[in-house]
């Protein structure tokens, strides 16, 4: 009993390591391109984001490991028990980036306090991070929040990935793209009619009216101040 005890306890100190190695190995990364102060901030902003889909995945229930980060890809905690319902999903999905909001919120504040570019550009990658999160498609934040309406909706965030790619070369645009691609032909396959899609997403269409909203504003203020604090740092 003992020798278990310890293991479980060393598997679980392992998890720990590898998600504060792996956040620490990408502050180092970041650094080495912009410095430690920003690269600080940053890697913050996702890891308060990230802990926002961990909290909200606790308190739900669900069986959640801590996040893990890789360099220019961003950070993911690992949902070991996925939602058993299309508001639980949208519930965890959209605490990511609403509390990564507020975080970012708090940065914008105490650099405009300040009067700290530092702050001011750590609070842009905040809001810049969650409004890309917030592209409704699957696999981020906004595919999985807008499926609590209709899978179909991830159609319109598909080209947005399209298009940010071609403005914004990236390879982690390409790997989004590939990982949408089986959510796309289920999307396509989709019947609202079906016993599976009716038992998943048997809620209340005042619920789904609730996220519509949520997810609205949450997307328009982040595109309100990500355009507005650029402005502020490109004439600083």
């Amino acid at each position: 009993m003992k020798l278990l005890f310890l293991l479980f306890s060393g598997a679980k100190l392992g998890k720990v390591a590898i998600s504060i190695g792996s956040m620490l190995f990408t502050i180092w990364v970041y650094a080495a391109i912009y410095g430690l102060p920003f690269a600080a901030g940053f890697v913050a902003m996702i890891l308060i984001h990230e802990m926002g889909h961990y909290v909200a995945a606790k308190q739900r229930g669900l069986d959640v490991g801590l996040p893990a980060f890789i360099p220019f890809m961003g950070a993911w905690i690992n949902l070991r028990e996925q939602p058993h319902d299309s508001e639980t999903e949208a519930y965890v999905a959209y605490a990511g980036p609403f509390v990564g909001t507020l975080a970012a919120f708090a940065a914008y504040f105490w650099g405009r306090q300040t009067g700290s570019d530092l702050w001011m550009a750590i609070a842009y990658s905040g809001f810049m991070i969650n409004l890309f999160n917030l592209i409704p498609v699957s696999p981020l934040d906004g595919g999985r929040i807008t499926q609590v309406l209709s899978p179909r909706i991830w159609f319109l965030g598909a080209p947005m990935i399209v298009a940010l790619f071609f403005y914004i070369p990236s390879p982690m645009l390409i790997l989004i793209g590939l990982m949408a691609i089986p959510s796309l032909m289920a999307a396509w396959r989709y019947d609202p009619n079906s016993p599976e899609a009716i038992a998943y997403r048997s809620i209340s269409s005042a619920t789904r009216f609730e996220y519509a909203v949520l997810y609205l504003g949450l997307a328009a203020v982040l595109a309100l101040m990500t355009h507005n604090v650029h402005e502020g740092l490109a004439h600083s």
